[in-house]
């Protein structure tokens, strides 16, 4: 699946905070927007991971996936992480 998130960065003093925008929780602070991008990348990751895992789990034996659904949501997002704005 070819997901797309939003990260939302703000400057706050000396430092960059972000957040992604689809995923409540998930963000960051950094000293720089590489590593805050990298750090948003990561943390979201791990987040679906975890995700995923739980939700398959509390599924129990017999579910079925509709990853066309989630493809198709995905098409929403104009923007992912790497095509932030440099200001």
């Amino acid at each position: 699946m070819n997901q797309t998130y939003t990260a939302v960065v703000k400057r706050d003093g000396e430092w960059l905070i972000g957040w992604v925008e689809e995923v409540p929780g998930i963000n960051a602070q950094e000293e720089s927007r590489e590593l805050l991008l990298t750090s948003l990348r990561e943390v979201l990751s791990e987040a679906l991971i975890m995700s995923r895992e739980e939700a398959r789990q509390a599924a129990g034996a017999g579910y079925e996936e509709f990853a066309p659904l989630l493809k198709a949501l995905a098409t929403v997002n104009k923007h992912c992480l790497n095509e932030l704005p440099s200001h």
